[in-house]
């Protein structure tokens, strides 16, 4: 097998390579909301769980010095919404990559839903079906992008992707971002036990 090692941007840009090599990648949808009242949607494909106890997700914006909407209202409130992305919503998601002007509402550019949370101001998407509310735990600098950690506070579960009250990864069917414009579903599965 032939090798070829280099510095990240030996191989284009560390954006590419990183985000290619690092496959498939869960998608947070983040919802949040603007101080002056309007409600931002976006996708995050750097985004994972961090901890469990307590339970803390993060999702990670490019752009430190020049903050998004998104990362901007988590900064002004310390809330958000991460949005499970499933088959059925996906394109929809797509949707709201698009960039609109602060005092525009991804939810209603795209015409989708909105369900009110619990804990938190942002409301989740109601077509969504697994919704974690959180509060910011952790705001961490990492080059030029932000780390942003949050505590989940709340949980919303379709009941539909519930069996014996757990989810059931063969209802949830979610969808991971892979490089450019590919994405990968969880339909095509394999089970490896682990060893003891």
């Amino acid at each position: 097998m032939a090798t070829r090692d280099g510095a990240p941007d030996a191989f284009g840009s560390p954006y590419r390579l990183l985000s290619t090599a690092i496959t498939p990648r869960p998608i947070g949808w983040i919802s949040t909301t603007s101080t002056d009242g309007v409600d931002n949607l976006a996708p995050y494909s750097f985004c994972n769980v961090v901890a469990v106890d307590p339970p803390v997700v993060m999702f990670a914006p490019v752009g430190r010095d020049d903050l998004k909407h998104t990362p901007q209202n988590v900064a002004d409130t310390e809330e958000f919404v991460l949005n499970t992305v499933t088959h059925d919503i996906v394109e929809v998601m797509n949707a709201t990559s698009a960039t609109l002007p602060a005092d525009e509402s991804e939810f209603d550019h795209v015409d989708i839903d909105r369900a009110e949370s619990v804990v938190v101001d942002p409301p989740r998407v109601a077509a969504a079906s697994v919704a974690l509310e959180c509060e910011l735990y952790d705001w961490i600098e990492v080059g030029d992008s932000v780390l942003i950690l949050g505590e989940v506070v709340h949980a919303h579960v379709d009941e539909a992707v519930l069996t014996d009250e757990k989810i059931d990864i063969d209802a949830l069917d979610t969808v991971g971002r892979l490089a450019g414009n590919y994405y990968a579903s969880t339909r095509d599965r394999f089970e490896l036990e682990r060893p003891p």
